[in-house]
């Protein structure tokens, strides 16, 4: 049976934010709570800062990453490197996080004294819901100082389902770049008796995407008069198992470097779906028919094969910038995003493009931002292996990295995680007036008797925090939903 994961749900109506209406029971009665709701707000606008270069929302995506995207087509595409100009801003709203966030020193302590024991007088009694399971791990990290301000079993690796695209996207940031774009190219032989459509590994390829490829080929075939060509479809980008080690299953299709729109034999965009066997070579035949519309037919059916010694590229397709993927990924919890984008961490560093090569590139980026790893292992890049293994240190430190102003290429990971009650996994929950809709913006994990929540909220002090909540050996889906999500609701509430 299919390991349940996140189903991304259609963005509800309504204004954007949320109300902060008053709880029974909250000391302080209605005009403390007047105060405390007003600093919230006041810190809302605070912590939009770090995200100010994202642009204003839409749909759940920056208008300024579709604009970047738009003019990267008028000048044709490329593949920008990670220091490319036209990175978003650091965040001007916090200094620079402290350089020892995640070292061994800090690592190894759990909850400090202090100033934080509000916080121990907060969390500790929610962490002991029966509901969290077994064993139970939460951080809370300042992400302007780079201090734990929370922890308890902080550096416990723990299954983290979903939330192990954390690391993957930041993986993939760091080695690539936001601007980044895979391509998907079409090869012709010296003779243009034969055609190559070779992928590049973006699974978002789409029809419209194939049709804009097959016009091109068209065009440029036709200059040589070709009346008709054998078609072969290239997917050695990839290497390894085809099959994710969860198996043939609707909620990831299997590897291919070619695919269109994620292998999908309906008209979703997100969530399960039934998928193809063989997606390069269906890709392929709906090729060989829009080649045909666009008068070049082919002569039978299109084979597997690398493009001939002496083809030259005469289309060329260019998928969203990497920040876009990786907003979608996170947003939507989408697998078949995250595994790519593992592989293309695998190429970036000269790894083979499979499952082990992926672990290996992407651990390789996350010890460059010098991270907790100790028992981490990252398996795939999905958070479906039972056997990838995370810390809330890590993942906490993760999107605190994020935050930091002197690692701007980072920042798509905090604009792409779902917002409470309004966006991708988020949509269906938090959605009393208790607090936590539109204040906080989390990664879910779901897999049987595994719930994890990862995410950013703004405190009633105006602090920017990051946080990770890890649970295994839950036997109560909805109810462990439940209890993370009051974690990080008495975060954004400040609850005492």
């Amino acid at each position: 049976m299919a390991e349940p994961v996140e189903r991304a749900s259609t963005e509800p109506p309504g204004r954007p934010g949320g109300s902060l209406a008053a709880r029974p029971g909250v000391p302080g009665g209605a005009n403390n709570w007047q105060v405390m709701a007003v600093s919230a707000v006041a810190g809302l606008a605070l912590a939009a800062g770090a995200v100010l270069a994202a642009g204003p929302w839409d749909s759940g995506q920056r208008k300024a990453e579709r604009d970047r995207a738009a003019a990267a087509e008028r000048t044709g595409g490329a593949h920008h490197a990670a220091g490319d100009t036209t990175d978003p801003a650091p965040a001007p709203s916090a200094p620079a996080v402290l350089a020892a966030l995640g070292t061994a020193d800090a690592a190894a302590k759990d909850a400090p004294a202090g100033a934080t024991r509000d916080l121990r007088a907060v969390l500790d009694p929610l962490l002991e819901n029966d509901a969290l399971g077994s064993r139970r791990a939460a951080v809370v990290i300042d992400t302007a100082t780079g201090r734990r301000l929370y922890g308890k079993g902080a550096d416990a690796p723990m299954t983290p389902a979903s939330t192990v695209k954390i690391a993957t996207t930041v993986a993939a940031l760091s080695a690539l770049g936001p601007a980044h774009r895979i391509p998907t190219t079409v090869r012709a032989s010296a003779d243009l008796r034969t055609v190559t459509l070779v992928g590049g590994g973006d699974p978002t390829l789409d029809k419209a995407a194939l049709r804009a490829l097959a016009t091109g080929t068209a065009r440029a075939l036709k200059t040589g008069k070709a009346r008709s060509v054998r078609l072969r479809y290239d997917t050695s980008g990839y290497s390894g198992p085809t099959h994710h080690p969860i198996g043939p299953n609707e909620n990831i299709a299997p590897m291919s470097a070619l695919m269109v729109n994620e292998g999908r034999q309906d008209d979703s965009s997100k969530g399960p779906a039934p998928r193809s066997e063989e997606p390069a070579r269906d890709a392929a035949r709906a090729f060989a028919g829009l080649l045909h519309d666009a008068g070049v037919p082919t002569k039978g059916a299109p084979v597997p094969g690398r493009p001939a010694r002496k083809s030259r590229t005469v289309a060329t397709h260019l998928s969203a910038p990497l920040s876009g993927l990786v907003e979608r990924a996170l947003t939507n919890s989408d697998n078949d995003i995250a595994e790519a984008l593992a592989r293309q961490t695998a190429i970036a560093a000269g790894e083979p493009a499979d499952f082990n090569g992926g672990r290996r590139a992407v651990t390789a980026q996350l010890k460059k931002l010098r991270l907790p790893l100790k028992g981490v292992n990252v398996a795939d890049g999905s958070g479906l292996d039972r056997k990838d293994r995370a810390t809330a240190a890590l993942l906490a430190g993760l999107l605190a990295r994020a935050a930091d102003p002197a690692h701007p290429e980072l920042r798509p990971v905090l604009t792409g995680l779902p917002v409470a009650g309004f966006s991708g996994t988020l949509s269906g929950r938090y959605t009393s007036e208790d607090g936590g809709t539109g204040f906080i913006r989390a990664k879910t994990g779901t897999l049987t008797g595994v719930n994890s929540l990862a995410g950013t909220v703004v405190d009633t002090r105006g602090r920017l925090l990051s946080f990770a909540f890890l649970a295994s050996g839950t036997t109560a889906p909805t109810e462990a939903q439940a209890a993370l999500d009051e974690l990080a609701t008495a975060l954004a509430a400040g609850r005492r």
